[in-house]
């Protein structure tokens, strides 16, 4: 006779099933699917926070001037709902990374910056990861070194295009999504002009990954988004249940077999 299983529930939060939580600028720009607020683009629930006063310009440009505990705030707040690790809309709050993760007791990965150096340990020897970025004369070595990334990485922006990073840090409400995809496909060109080493792609702007694809195509190389660091992340959080027979909270009872 089948043993008894228990079917207990245990409560604690507010809310359930999403346990990446996102600290979003404030923002009124499109954002579009596969922008990491977007909320169709995850293959899983996520919480969101708006962190007040933290517009891109502030964060971007200013280093997120006066924005500290409002950002601890924020992240304390998606913990209390439910959260299990933080993560941000902006590769610059890289700056944020140690001070959030004492705050909050969880885990935090402010930046896809911080991809670096496991990218460039998948290279082979003389090959680098270079880095696109929506503002190259704003991404400092301090954004890098608080990432745990080589300061001296090899970094394009966007900032000389036409669309992209005029749409993203001056808050304009409505988005060439061509001519923005072509800005990211003109700065990988000068990446890799610039540095005939590149081995792969970091996308340091959450706002990139919609053009993630584009752009690998067009380059011929692996790229990395804030998308492929934040769903590994939630892999760990959440790791998938194969089933009977590795599966230990399954009821399967008996031999395991194909059907």
């Amino acid at each position: 006779m089948e043993s008894e299983v228990s079917r207990i529930a245990h409560g604690g939060k507010a809310l359930y099933g999403a346990r990446v939580g996102i600290l979003m600028l404030e923002t009124r720009f499109p954002r579009i699917p596969g922008d990491m607020g977007n909320g169709l683009t995850w293959p899983f629930p996520v919480l969101y926070k708006v962190v007040p006063g933290a517009t891109p310009d502030r964060v971007v440009r200013h280093k997120s001037a006066g924005l500290h505990n409002a950002f601890l705030d924020a992240a304390t707040e998606l913990v209390r709902l439910g959260s299990d690790c933080i993560t941000t809309t902006c590769g610059f709050l890289s700056l944020f990374q140690r001070e959030l993760a004492a705050h909050v007791a969880v885990p935090v990965a402010t930046s896809s910056l911080m991809q670096i150096p496991l990218v460039q340990r998948l290279l082979p020897p003389g090959k680098r990861v270079g880095v696109l970025t929506v503002s190259a004369p704003s991404l400092r070595a301090e954004h890098f070194i608080a990432a745990g990334a080589d300061p001296e990485t090899p970094v394009v922006g966007t900032e000389g295009g036409r669309e992209f990073t005029r749409v993203m840090l001056d808050e304009k409400h409505s988005l060439d999504a061509a001519a923005a995809e072509r800005d990211i496909l003109d700065a990988g060109d000068a990446l890799i002009a610039q540095h005939d080493n590149i081995g792969a792609v970091v996308l340091e702007c959450t706002n990139m990954t919609p053009y993630a694809r584009a752009l690998s195509e067009h380059l011929r190389l692996p790229v990395f988004s804030i998308y492929s660091f934040v769903t590994w992340f939630q892999a760990g959080l959440a790791p998938r249940d194969f089933g009977p027979p590795g599966s230990g909270q399954s009821r399967f009872l008996g031999e395991w077999h194909e059907r």
